[in-house]
C-alpha cells in the first residue's frame, strides 16, 4: 500500500525539512483529529508524549494545535518512553497516542508515531487515510467545538508502576548491581526508578538529557559506554536503551554485548522452562538462524516478519504467540505490552536469571549465532534494485557460493537512505567477502 509520508515507523526525517517542520505538523495533527473524530459528535482524545529531544517542544505545540483545531481533545504526558505512551493510551481509554521521537537517530532529527486505542501501532489503512486528509484543505471547527488540552502530570510515576508490576512478587533484585545507560533518552527518569525500587543497586549513565545529546556516545546504539562501566563496576549486567526505551541491549558480567536474539532466546526458555511457552516465537527477515536452530531443537518454531516492530506484532496476533522481537533489540512481550518495550523486556530477563539462580552467560550458552555481517550502502532517494541487472548478479553469485549454507537479504532502510546488506553463514571471512561484493554492486549502481 503505497504511502506518501509515512514509513516503516511512522514519519521521520531531519528537523526543519519537510515533513518534520511546524507547519507540516500543525496539519498532520489536524488530519490525525478529523480521521478519529466519530460520526455521533463526540470528541476523539489523543494522548501525546515525546523523547528529550529539543524539537520536541515545537512539533508537540504544532499537533496540539492541529488537534484541538479539528475539535480533538489533547492530554500532554512529557518526556515518556513510547511503550509508555503506548499504556497511557489505553488506560485513558484515548483514541489514539502519538509518539514525538527519531528513536535512535541524532537529535536534530525528529519523527511521529502512532497508536490505536489498544495501544498498537496504526493499520496502513489508517496511516493512508490521515496521508489523505493532510492534503485536504484545513478548516478549523467552530468555537464550541473546539478541543482542550490537559496534561497528566503523573504519567511518568504511573508508567514506573506498571513496568515494576510485571516483575514476579516472589523475586527480588536485591543483591544485583546494574549498570542502567538510558541514552539521555526517554528512560531518564523511568529507568533507574524502575531497578531501584525492586532492590537493584544501580550505576546510572546516559541520565542527564539536555535536549541535544540524546544518543551521543551512549545508549543501545553505542553500548561501548556500558560494557565499559559494567566492567569498571564489576557489575552482575548492563543494559542499556534508546532514545524513545522501545528496545534495549544488554551487557553480561564479561562485558559481552548480547543482541535482541540472545534476549528472545533466554525469554524463550524461561517460559518453556515455566510451562507457559507458546510452540514459538516470532522473529524478523534479520534473526539469527543460529536462534532458529536453537528453538528447533526444544522443540519451538520460528516464524519471520518484515523487519520492523509492527509486523513483528502483527504476525504474534495471527500466530496466537506472546513473544517476538528483532535482532536490534525491540522485544515484544504480548502478555505484557502492547508494543517493543526495553524496561518490561530487561526485567523478564532479570527474572530469569534469578528464578533460575543462573547467570546470563549461562542462560545464553545454549544459542549460537551464525557468523552474520551487515553492510549499510547509502542510496539516493528513488534508488530502485530492481532496475538494475549487475546488481541482480551479483545476488545471484553470492546466493550460489552460500549453497544453502546461509542467506542473503537486501533491505532498503524505512528510516534513512540507505540499503541493508546482510550476509549470513558458516564461514566469517567468506561472509565478510561476499557481502562486500553486493555492497559495492549497489555502490557502483547508485
Amino acid at each position: 500500500m503505497s504511502r506518501k509520508y509515512f514509513g516503516t515507523d511512522g514519519i521521520r526525517g531531519r528537523v526543519g525539512d519537510a515533513p518534520v517542520t511546524p507547519d507540516f505538523m500543525l496539519k498532520l495533527g489536524w488530519a490525525t483529529g478529523k480521521v478519529f473524530a466519530s460520526e455521533d459528535g463526540t470528541k476523539p482524545t489523543v494522548v501525546i508524549g515525546k523523547d528529550t529531544r529539543v524539537s520536541g517542544y515545537m512539533l508537540e505545540s504544532a499537533l496540539q494545535a492541529g488537534l484541538v483545531a479539528a475539535g480533538a481533545n489533547v492530554k500532554l504526558l512529557g518526556p515518556l518512553p513510547t511503550p509508555g505512551i503506548a499504556l497511557l493510551t489505553r488506560t485513558q481509554k484515548a483514541d489514539a497516542g502519538i509518539v514525538i521521537s527519531a528513536s535512535h537517530n541524532p537529535y536534530f532529527d525528529n519523527g511521529i508515531k502512532f497508536f490505536n486505542g489498544q495501544g498498537s501501532k496504526l493499520s496502513d489503512e489508517l496511516e493512508v487515510r490521515i496521508e489523505a486528509m493532510i492534503d485536504s484543505p484545513m478548516e478549523t471547527v467552530d468555537s464550541e467545538q473546539l478541543g482542550k488540552a490537559s496534561r497528566i502530570a503523573d504519567a511518568a510515576g504511573r508508567y514506573v508502576e506498571y513496568c515494576k508490576s510485571t516483575f514476579p512478587d516472589e523475586l527480588s533484585l536485591k543483591g544485583m548491581k546494574l549498570v542502567i545507560d538510558c541514552a539521555h533518552g526517554a528512560t531518564y527518569h523511568i529507568a533507574p526508578a524502575v531497578f531501584e525500587e525492586l532492590g537493584a543497586t544501580t550505576v546510572v549513565i546516559g541520565a542527564t538529557p539536555d535536549g541535544y545529546n540524546i544518543n551521543d556516545g551512549v545508549g543501545s546504539t553505542e553500548p561501548a559506554a556500558l560494557q565499559a562501566k559494567v566492567l569498571e563496576e564489576g557489575a552482575d549486567i548492563g543494559i542499556a536503551f534508546d532514545g524513545d526505551g522501545d528496545r534495549l541491549q544488554m551487557v553480561n558480567a564479561k562485558g559481552e554485548l548480547l543482541t535482541g536474539d540472545d534476549v528472545l532466546y533466554v525469554l524463550a526458555m524461561h517460559r518453556l522452562a515455566n510451562g507457559d511457552s507458546d510452540a514459538g516465537i516470532v522473529g524478523t527477515l534479520m534473526t539469527n538462524m543460529g536462534l532458529e536452530l536453537a528453538l528447533q531443537e526444544s522443540g519451538l518454531r520460528l516464524a519471520r516478519a518484515k523487519v520492523g516492530d509492527r509486523y513483528v506484532k502483527e504476525l504474534m496476533v495471527a500466530e496466537g504467540w506472546s513473544l517476538g522481537g528483532e535482532s536490534s533489540g525491540h522485544i515484544i512481550c504480548g502478555d505484557l505490552s502492547t508494543t517493543g518495550d526495553g524496561v518490561i523486556a530487561a526485567l523478564q530477563v532479570l527474572a530469569a536469571v534469578r528464578a533460575s539462580g543462573k547467570s546470563l552467560e549461562a542462560l545464553t550458552s545454549g544459542f549460537n549465532p551464525l557468523p552474520q555481517v551487515l553492510v549499510n550502502v547509502r542510496i539516493t532517494k528513488g534508488f530502485d534494485l530492481s532496475t538494475h541487472p549487475t546488481i541482480a548478479e551479483a545476488c545471484r553469485r553470492v546466493e550460489s557460493e552460500l549453497e544453502g549454507r546461509g542467506r542473503l537479504l537486501l533491505r532498503p532502510s524505512g528510516t534513512e537512505p540507505v540499503i541493508r546488506v546482510m550476509v549470513e553463514g558458516d564461514d566469517t571471512v567468506a561472509i565478510d567477502a561476499l557481502a562486500d561484493e553486493v555492497a559495492d554492486a549497489i555502490r557502483q549502481a547508485a
